[in-house]
């Protein structure tokens, strides 16, 4: 079992859906990037995504395009993303790590070696939103033989029809964008989720995680009610840039981030009650 798989089956035997959070890998600076990201977990965080920060990102909002401007700027590179999940690892064996991003770094890097560097530091899975599944030789098939899990979007306007091909080589959860635009709307209709969620379900056993959109505590237990998680990434990365005096890290900004997290981890926690 992956870790994963086994944060999923813990917190459902805990009757409630996991909080996976978004950062971005060196935002706003490498110490203080990586002492956000290991302050996650004790706050409440289940699962982490860790981005790869990229010049030209498809998916992002301003807020989390400017936390990849913030990082890049500060020197990160892909080969820096993985060294902090290895720093990482030497603290928490438990906690799953999902590093989420685009696939031209991975491209220049290769992916085989890739692969590779990304299992010895410790990573748990990929999100890479720009590879279609006509494209899985590329990635996904080799990152699933190497025993990395490859998580996959799917949309409010993935039909029945797609949904097959999407979901054919998705493992560890299916996460679910919540409405068609850029991280960091708002959710038009929570409803609508749960229905989306319920149809995904009627495909798959794998958990649905759902992201995009989700801001608050209040959020996190309404869409909890449906979903096996819940993702959170805008208003992390927001409250980095808005914890900076003059782009510079403060004493506030791993604070910032920990208190927010705590505050969703508790919205989650009543998602059931």
């Amino acid at each position: 079992m992956s870790r994963i798989e086994k944060r999923f089956a813990e917190v459902k035997a805990a009757g409630r859906p996991a909080l996976v959070t978004f950062v971005m890998g060196g935002d706003p600076d490498l110490a203080t990037g990586q002492a956000i990201l290991e302050a996650l977990p004790q706050a409440g965080a289940d699962i982490i995504e860790l981005g790869m920060p990229f010049s030209d990102p498809m998916a992002d909002g301003v807020a989390i395009q400017l936390g990849g401007q913030r990082a890049l700027a500060a020197g990160q590179t892909l080969r820096g993303v993985l060294g902090m999940v290895e720093d990482f690892r030497r603290k928490d064996e438990t906690t799953p790590i999902v590093l989420m991003g685009y696939y031209n770094p991975i491209y220049i890097f290769g992916v085989d070696k890739f692969i590779q560097a990304a299992k010895h530091a410790g990573v748990d899975g990929l999100i890479i939103v720009d590879l279609p599944p006509e494209e899985d030789e590329e990635l996904c098939i080799p990152a699933l033989k190497a025993g990395l899990n490859f998580i996959r979007l799917t949309t409010p306007t993935t039909d029945d029809k797609r949904l097959p091909a999407v979901l054919k080589n998705t493992s560890g959860f299916v996460y679910y964008v919540s409405m068609t635009g850029i991280t960091g709307a708002v959710i038009k209709s929570r409803g609508a989720v749960g229905d989306a969620v319920e149809r995904i379900k009627s495909h798959t056993d794998l958990p649905v995680a759902v992201g995009f959109g989700i801001k608050t505590a209040e959020d996190a237990a309404e869409i909890g009610k449906h979903a096996d998680g819940i993702v959170v990434g805008t208003v992390l990365v927001d409250a980095v840039g808005k914890s900076l005096v003059d782009g510079k890290a403060t004493d506030r900004t791993v604070s910032a981030v920990r208190d927010l997290v705590a505050e969703l981890a508790s919205g989650v926690r009543r998602a059931r009650g």
